[in-house]
């Protein structure tokens, strides 16, 4: 009896797909989803259904970027399920390679598949390098607005509060408000946190040796 056997990854950051699960229930015997990364080089459910999988058994996918991690891993998966006379469905195109013409347009959609990834990936380095050039700042928004690093930094001054009374009335840790005070700083002059949150002030090495010593 021929099984269908359907496989769909799921990004750990990405909710639940139910278009892509209910359109694989119907043309499947049996789902698995597996949460991972795209770039987990570990796949358990993945392995434990191509181990599972026999002469005559189809393996069902969503898409080509639900299963596979490039056009390379595409080709050397069906070429090694060919030989145990496994093949592949892909649900969404309809694309099975029981067929010569079903393994040519596998090839293809492979091959479109990978260069639409490159294609993505070069405008978003271009995007990032464009971003940075303009000043733009990239990553996560800093836990401190400038407005209070400046604040901060005038009241350790005066030593009318301590980096730990400063950081708990900004939701911070004390590491996190003595960096943010330390980047404003002069170069070769920054302060410490002691385990109480009181400032120890470390000068460079220039400031450390008196005349005449």
């Amino acid at each position: 009896m021929v099984r269908r056997i359907g496989y769909l990854r799921v990004s750990t950051a990405e909710q639940r797909p139910d278009r892509q699960i209910d359109g694989l229930r119907h043309v499947c015997d049996a789902l698995h989803i597996e949460k991972l990364s795209a770039l987990a080089r570990v796949r358990p459910v993945y392995e434990g259904i191509l181990a599972q999988l026999g002469s005559g058994d189809v393996f069902v996918i969503w898409d080509l970027d639900r299963a596979f991690r490039s056009a390379k891993d595409a080709l050397n998966e069906l070429d090694r399920l060919r030989t145990r006379g496994i093949s592949i469905h892909i649900a969404n195109l309809g694309l099975d390679t029981t067929t010569p013409y079903g393994t040519l347009l596998f090839t293809v959609v492979s091959a479109l598949a990978e260069f639409e990834r490159r294609l993505l990936s070069q405008r978003t380095r271009e995007g990032l390098a464009a971003a940075r050039k303009r000043g733009k700042r990239l990553g996560r928004p800093p836990k401190l607005s400038p407005r209070q690093v400046e604040r901060a930094a005038r009241l350790l001054r005066e030593k009318r509060e301590t980096v730990r009374e400063i950081a708990t009335r900004y939701g911070v840790h004390p590491w996190t408000l003595q960096r943010a005070v330390n980047s404003k700083r002069p170069k070769g002059k920054t302060s410490h946190a002691d385990s109480k949150g009181h400032t120890r002030r470390k000068t460079g090495a220039r400031g450390d040796h008196r005349a005449g010593t």
